[in-house]
């Protein structure tokens, strides 16, 4: 039997059953863009030797990636609204699938950072456009669960990506850890097509070309500013001046946005009306702190692996799994977890647990056993999951259908520019607290550079020339700069309890009870009346 909501979401929802296989496809999509991110963790060791890379290297290779892939989350949900969601998720696919090709024939740092900037902007319209297909798909009541859903698709990758990544890397050419994301592409696009419907806004947004250029603008120069000042210091005049102008350039493009919003035909790329829901605007603000501090973990924990304790790429992958078993765990409840006790107390109890683990790493010294590495990995894990499945809820069910494509592409927007931000600010707590431990009295000159570029160089050039001492003082070096990342991540997560305590809801619609003698779908159905009587 044909119901209302059924009518509204058009043909696919004729059954509850094609929604749902419908979420499977959107959820491969997202899932190849999770594989590719693990995969580059667990690969950077090894780029480092392939591609001749330098510690700042390894640093863009994430931090360029992850910034153009911020860069273009706000055009990706002006252009899915405009001309088609389904239509922009195709091209993103097929545009990944090209870009991870070129990943893996990449014969320079230049070449592969070209592949790996078409494969942020195919990794942009792919995420976005889950996201608003989503908000479109299901109702309120239903959208905290298709999000754990979503989450933990992206959180199945961390397994699959170390793992096979790894040993992919231990057995064959390194180039296969990227061809890898071909064949999910290819079946991905089959899904998509045969049960993804086609939906755009009924109003066509204008294209404003001054938000795009001057949001895009600013995330460039305030990351690549970050970076610089992790290389030559917090003091570099050109990092604050990069710093400043990339500040200065997103204040303009709010101040910008706002004045588009207030004027009578304005058609700014984000509606500023959006953030007058605190669920909406705390929960995509929120949902950026567990990127930034899980950033620690992921950053560093493989090269320790690798370059402290000696293992192969598969044996980092495998040392990551108690990781990716708390974020699985954390994420597929997290919506039932929140309809009990509250978005708030969900929330915060995730960070707090995020803070716990990531305190226990930070005492971790170089004979730390595997078995406390793999208990505060899978609690820091465990906390990630609460809290970022749960904050992309509180954001995503505030969304019109009208505006999920913006929406979406203003919650990825800020949750994705989390990490090239904190790579870049872990990256260079980690690179400094190295650089002031290692002990390089009497080591030759030539050796001298390649010691302080890296733990890999340092080892390399310890075992070349047979000293233990240099290769204990490079192992202590690393592991006191990973602790004080670590540590910085902590403080990250603290942050994020204090303003999900502070500032988000503890309730939003969708956690709240159903009206009497109505069932989820009937009520969902009112919501979207209610929704759409406040829009006119």
């Amino acid at each position: 039997m044909t119901t209302a909501l059924d009518n509204q979401l058009g043909p696919i929802a004729g059954s509850a059953a094609r929604r749902w296989f419908a979420l499977g496809a959107l959820a491969l999509a997202v899932l190849a863009v999770g594989v590719d991110g693990t995969v580059l963790s667990v690969a950077l060791p090894t780029l480092s030797k392939a591609l001749h890379a330098s510690e700042s290297d390894l640093q863009w290779f994430s931090s360029g990636y992850f910034l153009v892939l911020a860069a273009a989350m706000l055009p990706a949900g002006f252009l899915g609204d405009r001309y088609g969601r389904k239509k922009v998720l195709l091209v993103s696919l097929a545009l990944f699938g090209v870009g991870s090709a070129g990943c893996a024939y990449s014969k320079s740092v230049g070449e592969f950072m070209a592949a790996r900037v078409l494969v942020g902007l195919a990794g942009a319209g792919l995420i976005v456009m889950a996201l608003s297909v989503l908000t479109v798909l299901f109702t309120k009541a239903e959208r905290p669960k298709a999000v754990g859903i979503i989450s933990a698709a992206t959180f199945v990758a961390f397994p699959i990506g170390p793992i096979l990544g790894g040993w992919l890397l231990t057995s064959y050419w390194w180039g296969w850890v990227f061809l890898i994301n071909v064949p999910v592409v290819v079946v991905a696009l089959v899904a998509v097509v045969a049960l993804v419907p086609e939906s755009r806004a009924s109003q066509r947004p204008g294209f404003d070309v001054v938000g795009v250029a001057a949001s895009a603008a600013g995330l460039v120069l305030l990351t690549y500013g970050l970076i610089e000042a992790g290389q030559d210091g917090w003091g570099s005049v050109d990092a604050l001046a990069l710093m400043g102008g990339g500040v200065a350039l997103l204040v303009g493009f709010f101040a910008w946005e706002r004045r588009l919003t207030r004027r009578p035909g304005g058609q700014p790329l984000i509606d500023l009306t959006l953030f007058s829901s605190a669920s909406f605007t705390w929960g995509v603000i929120l949902s950026m702190f567990p990127i930034v501090a899980m950033l620690g973990v992921l950053f560093t924990m493989p090269q320790y692996f690798q370059g402290v304790l000696g293992t192969t790429a598969m044996g980092s992958g495998l040392r990551l799994l108690p990781l990716v078993a708390g974020l699985i765990v954390g994420a597929v409840p997290a919506a039932r977890v929140a309809r009990r006790v509250g978005a708030k107390v969900a929330v915060a109890a995730g960070f707090v647990l995020l803070v716990v683990g990531l305190l226990l790493g930070s005492t971790m010294t170089v004979g730390s056993s595997g078995l406390f590495v793999a208990g505060w990995m899978a609690v820091a894990g465990l906390g990630t999951g609460i809290a970022m499945a749960t904050t992309m809820s509180a954001a995503l069910v505030e969304l019109s259908e009208e505006k999920s494509g913006v929406g979406s592409g203003v919650l990825q927007a800020v949750n994705k520019t989390g990490a090239p931000l904190g790579i870049a600010i872990l990256g260079s707590v980690l690179s400094a607290g190295y650089l002031a431990r290692l002990d390089l009295v009497g080591l030759p000159a030539a050796a001298v550079a390649p010691v302080r570029q890296s733990v890999f160089g340092g080892v390399a050039v310890a075992r070349k020339l047979h000293s233990p001492a240099l290769l204990v003082s490079v192992h202590r070096a690393f592991v006191h700069g990973m602790d004080l990342a670590l540590l910085v991540s902590a403080g990250i997560a603290l942050a994020g309890v204090v303003l999900t305590l502070l500032f988000l809801p503890q309730r939003n619609a969708a956690q709240k009870p159903l009206t009497p003698g109505m069932d989820t779908e009937c009520q969902g159905v009112v919501n979207r009346q209610v929704t759409t009587g406040r829009a006119a």
